[in-house]
């Protein structure tokens, strides 16, 4: 369960470590996926969630994660956004990394 002080962190533009529980076979081992937030859906009901993009180089990766996860073991806030002025930052998609940090004015 992720705490109540760091759910209210979490926003678009903030960048996240996620630490996730993977299974294999018989064994548990705990991956991170670190990204910027693009966006924060249903609040903190039952279905709840958040999108975390990672960039390396042309590639991209998209991860959704339901707030209320047992897979999630733990979310670390890296730094907050400083000037974002939407609440769904889809555009990010289209422009390149560095244009993205000027946009939010993050270190993405």
């Amino acid at each position: 369960m992720i705490d109540k002080e760091i759910l209210n962190q979490i926003k678009s533009g903030a960048v996240v470590r996620v630490s996730e529980r993977i299974k294999e076979g018989d064994k548990e081992r705990i991956s991170k996926f670190k990204g910027v937030v693009l966006s924060r859906k249903h609040g903190s009901e039952a279905g709840a969630t958040f999108t975390v993009r990672f960039m390396s180089g042309e590639i991209s990766v998209e991860k959704i994660y339901p707030i209320n996860s047992p897979v999630i073991a733990k979310v670390e806030i890296i730094s907050s956004p400083k000037k974002v002025h939407r609440s769904k930052l889809y555009f990010l998609r289209d422009i390149s990394k560095k244009r993205s940090r000027q946009k939010i004015g993050v270190a993405a």
